[in-house]
């Protein structure tokens, strides 16, 4: 025990302070949100552009990102870094097209979830199935989200820490947990305002690590260049890593692409920031410096596996090529540093529970208030004690699916984001700008891109080999759209009178 401390102790110091922050900010937060639903859901509407800002960023760009993509470079190369290019543009169309009118929308329908959106936009016989619907979607999807995050967290504290997976995995939910349970909205965004901080710092510091190790640009470079290592399939990769489409398909660097870019157009935990924001005025700061943090720190981040090519033995890269989770922890292992092993940790840590602490109370609320609540309705105290609760026991059977992970971080992240974007998006965009869409069709398209999700993965794209690099994205989102447009114009009779529609669209 004394040598583990002498030899992680700095590590292990900076660890506990960060963790220790995060907890007082979930108790100090602990009356004002429990005061209410508005407050525990919402934040009541009046969180500073910079913190929602921010907490934009820090939630989109989770372990996933920082653990699960980065350590994908090192299979694809630098090629891998366009899917850090989509993902941006998609940030920047979230913030134009989105943020503004789902401010102003939810504000006038006083809706405090996605689901809940759904239904008062929509208001028809029907709206509370599609809220219902639409809550189970987020308790599906969010599962494998989830599990991505845990997985990636617990890998590094084994790289750098020796703690063993299912210990790492545990700590990271039920830490996480706590402050969000405790604190509500308030807490999760002004623990993701400074965890977006933290993660800004250390992406660029880690895209540094391998090139001060190798000695300098052109020395790593040239490295990459001539490599001898071998790819998955045991070939040799040659120029491959810095060599555009040499290690991987163009239609799966898509693929992926539009499935993690698009979650921020369609996934609750992105979307549910623009409620909290408390004026037009913040929703101009955020529009403009979301993108930036988002786009520097991809730049730093996805390309960043390519470079620990330089770092590697031909032995230890046969072993990571078959495990690129591990690659992120492999470098910071290989620095041996305890100051930089220090920040990147608490950083990866931060990154982590920027987007647990987000899903987790988007779990709570979508079971609670949007399919219990919705069926029989409760008192606010009663609501806030439930969806602790069910927050409590959510992570505990992430949990358990973690410790038996059915694939990688990327995989699992890549599949929750097309349920989001095929299953969400064309309702959600449909509400905010087209008058004539309808509840029926926002019921179809659901459904529609749920099962075309599922199918076209499970069914075609892990049977076909000559379909493996068609995301199930691509044609399950189209499908949906296309549903979502003909049911509406096949259901005129259907559309919301137009005094409901008027108040919504009068801003």
């Amino acid at each position: 025990m004394i040598d583990y401390l002498s030899q992680h102790w700095f590590v292990i110091l900076l660890t506990l302070v960060y963790i220790f922050f995060c907890l007082y900010i979930g108790w100090y937060f602990k009356k004002k949100a429990s005061s209410g639903v508005r407050e525990y859901y919402i934040a009541k509407r009046e969180i500073p552009g910079w913190v929602i800002s921010l907490a934009f960023f820090s939630t989109s760009a989770s372990t996933n990102t920082y653990i699960g993509q980065a350590g994908k470079a090192f299979q694809y190369g630098l090629s891998w870094a366009w899917v850090g290019l989509i993902w941006a543009v998609f940030c920047i169309l979230a913030w134009l097209v989105l943020g503004p009118r789902m401010r102003n929308q939810s504000a006038i329908l006083n809706s405090f979830t996605v689901p809940d959106y759904f239904q008062l936009r929509y208001k028809s016989d029907l709206s509370k199935a599609i809220r219902m619907l639409s809550a189970a979607t987020i308790l599906f999807a969010t599962m494998f989200y989830m599990i991505g995050i845990a997985k990636g967290c617990a890998h590094v504290l084994e790289a750098v820490l020796d703690i063993p997976y299912a210990w790492g995995a545990f700590l990271i939910l039920f830490i996480t947990c706590a402050y969000t349970m405790w604190g509500g909205m308030y807490s999760v965004l002004w623990t993701d305002a400074v965890q977006g901080i933290i993660m800004f710092v250390v992406a660029i510091i880690m895209v540094s690590l391998p090139f001060i190790y190798v000695g300098g640009v052109e020395e790593l470079m040239t490295t990459l260049a001539t490599t001898d290592h071998v790819t998955k399939g045991g070939e040799s990769m040659g120029n491959g890593l810095v060599s555009f489409g040499h290690l991987v398909s163009f239609m799966y660097i898509l693929g992926i692409g539009l499935s993690i870019g698009m979650k921020q157009i369609s996934d609750p935990k992105s979307l549910i920031r623009f409620y909290s924001i408390d004026n037009a005025k913040s929703m101009k700061f955020a529009m403009i410096w979301t993108p930036i943090f988002l786009g520097i720190s991809l730049i730093c981040v996805m390309g960043l596996g390519a470079l620990v090519h330089g770092m590697a033995s031909q032995e230890e890269a046969a072993h990571l090529i078959q495990n690129t989770d591990e690659v992120v922890g492999f470098m910071l292992q290989k620095m041996d540093n305890q100051l930089i092993s220090g920040i990147c940790v608490a950083g990866l840590f931060a990154a982590g529970m920027s987007s647990l602490a987000s899903v987790i109370l988007i779990v709570g609320t979508a079971f609670v208030k949007d399919i219990w609540d919705a069926w029989k309705p409760q008192s606010e105290q009663v609501i806030i004690k439930q969806t602790k609760m069910t927050m409590a026991l959510y992570c505990a059977l992430v949990f358990v699916v973690t410790l038996f992970p059915p694939a990688g971080i990327v995989e699992l992240t890549a599949f929750a984001g097309a349920v989001y974007a095929a299953s969400f998006f064309p309702a959600i965009f449909g509400g905010l700008y087209l008058r004539w869409g309808t509840d029926i069709a926002a019921l179809s398209s659901m459904v529609v891109g749920m099962l075309g999700t599922v199918i076209w993965r499970f069914g075609f794209r892990l049977r076909i080999e000559s379909l493996k690099d068609i995301h199930e994205i691509i044609p399950a989102f189209l499908l949906s759209c296309l549903v979502y447009l003909i049911v509406s114009r096949m259901t005129k009779h259907r559309i919301p009178d137009s005094e409901h529609l008027d108040r919504l669209f009068s801003v």
